[in-house]
């Protein structure tokens, strides 16, 4: 960190660096992860809807605006990850088209003319979808090294930065900028060029002040309908106004990245502390228990059936990405980090990746068409599974999720180290110091407590190997080679000082306890290490529509969801037992959670659905009188795992001790 003098290079240094895109290559069940989205919707979004397939983009006449640019920011990373020849030839007439076709003053993609309210101004040259297309452009870049895309994203860059001189940022591009700062940063990692800072600053001046924000949050309450409706009557198409935009959850999520990204020009640690200043705002105001915050559209409040949109779930990882790259394992992030990606990340989608819902839900029971709904001002069909359910941006700009949380697993260090931030299965490729290094990570993380790391090199050499120790590990430890086992402190990084020569094993231990986080109206969410669980209700998919496997899906319960959870507030984990399975392929399907956690509850009948969803939550503790007699077993399975769930339970003292038999007690 610095006290804000500037650095001779005009940038401050991030603390971590990502490996050139390939080099890591995901394994065991994020490889089947990954494949089952080249093989789902991601990998044929571009055969089989014409906003992607007939893109303005790339010469046809359907949508030319953010939907063909978010569908290959996603699918370029997923390309070079599975290195699939299929999706690598996508990716290459996509950016072959958009290079092959800039324009003679350095403007990409369609443009339209027409006169505007504005003299002089053309109303089309929207900078945002252009701040897309430049992810997509350094993510090819880093790939393949096709210099190109680096001088088309100065050219472009250029442009944006004469439009901006006419006609200042607004709208979309007004909130996004830290997108915008974030790839002209990467444009002068790669070529020192001096503008490229004076344009990030012009940007910066233009955009909306998320600093202020991250410092105070000025949405503390659910927005209201009716406001927004009448917000959105003023602004009469022209100007969006602030509550619109700056309640807007994608807007806010990729808000979160600002600090950070800022801090590299700026060099002012004021701006440290704002990443998680803001989160710790959202948690107490509009938290859930997945690590998401409530925004169905706008900022929604704490209720779990409010839900959250699929592009903030993945906008609010990338921003988590970025500040973990700028800043290091800082342990706060890196733990929100993991949170989303294992929990929200793979509920937002059906587990065989061909549909997906707009809304997640924390608390979802039903997911259905409904007039009567609990969203803020989302449609009938938000929640429900489907191409393009509700609105095509989602549809387009998911797919992003896993691929880029797969190529930051590890990164490149200052001093020509690795670090690692979570463990899932992975390769890496590299070299580090001259020599080829390759490690592989197996286990089955987060769903096992083990972790192997195989360290190979052609030649000896010396380099740090830093591996996070998460936070809730309490007891972790580590070996070499099966030597004595050396204990690590939870919430830090443990660096290994070392000569590697050819195969060396690090066996990570890393427990994780059964954690009861308490919510509203003493309610609960019970976590074991990253991972979040939730009851399982049963599932009955209903084709409403479309055409299959992509047809649209409505998901009814075939069991009971209210459920009280009997729990010892003295000792939460003593009702509840810990069964593993097998860690395959698929472990975000119902069939397949390796992890399920067996309890005891009681119905509480009056707890109903209300507005089309389950309704808050009743006050715990329940008393007695407020439930059925009956003691039912019931199941807890990760929240990614199953499509109808509840999250945030009630709780009813037990009435005695459970003799539940599954596995191991916790």
């Amino acid at each position: 960190m610095s006290d804000g003098a500037e650095v001779t290079s005009g940038l401050h240094p991030n603390a971590l660096r990502a490996l050139p895109l390939g080099q890591i290559r995901p394994a065991g069940w994020l490889a089947g992860q990954l494949r089952l989205q080249a093989d789902g919707m991601a990998g044929h979004l571009d055969e089989i809807w014409p906003d992607v397939g007939e893109s303005a983009w790339i010469g046809g006449s359907a949508e030319g605006w953010e939907r063909g640019p978010y569908w290959l920011d996603g699918v370029t990373p997923l390309a070079f990850l599975l290195d699939d020849p299929t999706l690598r030839a996508k990716v290459e007439h996509w950016v072959s088209y958009i290079l092959d076709h800039q324009a003679d003053d350095g403007w990409l993609g369609p443009r339209r003319t027409g006169t505007g309210s504005e003299p002089d101004v053309d109303p089309d040259l929207d900078v945002w979808p252009r701040m897309v297309v430049l992810k997509a452009l350094l993510q090819y870049h880093s790939a393949t090294g096709d210099d190109r895309s680096v001088k088309a994203s100065l050219r472009l860059v250029r442009t944006l930065r004469d439009v901006l001189g006419r006609r200042p940022l607004r709208d979309w591009g007004r909130m996004r900028w830290a997108d915008l700062v974030w790839s002209v940063h990467q444009l002068y990692d790669l070529t020192q060029e001096a503008w490229l800072l004076e344009a990030a600053d012009t940007v910066r001046a233009q955009g909306y002040d998320w600093s202020a924000y991250a410092e105070h949050l000025p949405f503390p309450e659910k927005v209201p309908d009716p406001t927004l409706r009448e917000y959105q009557r003023q602004a009469g198409g022209v100007w969006m106004n602030d509550v619109m935009m700056a309640t807007h959850g994608v807007n806010v999520a990729m808000g979160v990245k600002m600090p950070a990204v800022w801090w590299r020009q700026a060099g002012d640690d004021r701006l440290v502390p704002l990443v998680e200043r803001m989160l710790d705002q959202l948690d107490a105001h509009h938290g859930q228990a997945s690590g998401l915050f409530g925004a169905d559209e706008h900022l929604a409040g704490r209720h779990p059936s409010q839900g959250t949109e699929a592009c903030a779930v993945v906008e609010l990882l990338l921003s988590l990405e970025v500040a973990v790259e700028t800043w290091g394992a800082v342990e706060p992030l890196v733990d929100r980090l993991e949170r989303v990606a294992y929990n929200a990340l793979p509920a937002t989608a059906a587990a065989d990746e061909w549909t997906h819902q707009y809304l997640q839900q924390a608390n979802q029971v039903v997911c259905h068409v409904t007039q009567d709904r609990v969203y803020t001002n989302n449609g009938p069909d938000a929640n429900i599974f489907g191409l393009a359910p509700h609105f095509g941006c989602c549809t387009a700009n998911r797919h992003q999720g896993w691929p880029k949380f797969a190529a930051r697993l590890w990164m490149a260090t200052p001093d020509d180290g690795l670090q690692a931030l979570t463990y899932a299965p992975c390769t890496i490729d590299t070299t580090v110091r001259g020599a080829r290094a390759r490690v592989r990570v197996d286990g089955g993380y987060p769903f096992t407590d083990e972790v192997s790391i195989r360290v190979a090199v052609d030649a000896p050499v010396a380099f740090p190997l830093r591996l996070r120790v998460p936070g809730w590990a309490e007891g972790a430890e580590l070996s070499v080679d099966g030597g004595e086992a050396v204990p690590l402190r939870p919430g830090t990084v443990h660096q290994l000082d070392r000569l590697w020569t050819g195969e060396q094993v690090v066996a990570l231990r890393l427990p994780a306890p059964v954690r009861v986080e308490h919510r509203d109206r003493g309610g609960v969410a019970v976590h074991r290490g990253p991972l979040t669980f939730a009851l399982a209700v049963g599932e009955s998919w209903q084709r409403v529509g479309g055409v299959e496997p992509y047809a649209d899906f409505e998901v009814h319960p075939t069991t009971p969801w209210n459920y009280a959870l009997e729990l010892d507030p003295d000792d939460p984990q003593a009702g509840l037992a810990l069964e593993r399975r097998e860690v395959g392929d698929r472990p975000y399907a119902p069939d397949g959670a390796p992890l399920l956690l067996h309890a005891t509850g009681r119905r509480v009948p009056a707890w109903e659905v209300r507005h089309g969803a389950a309704d808050a939550p009743p006050s715990s503790p329940v008393g007695a009188e407020d439930t059925e007699s009956r003691r039912e077993r019931i199941v807890l399975a990760p929240y990614g795992s199953i499509r109808l769930r509840v999250s945030e339970l009630p709780w009813t003292p037990p009435i005695a001790v459970s003799d539940v038999d599954a596995a191991t007690r916790v």
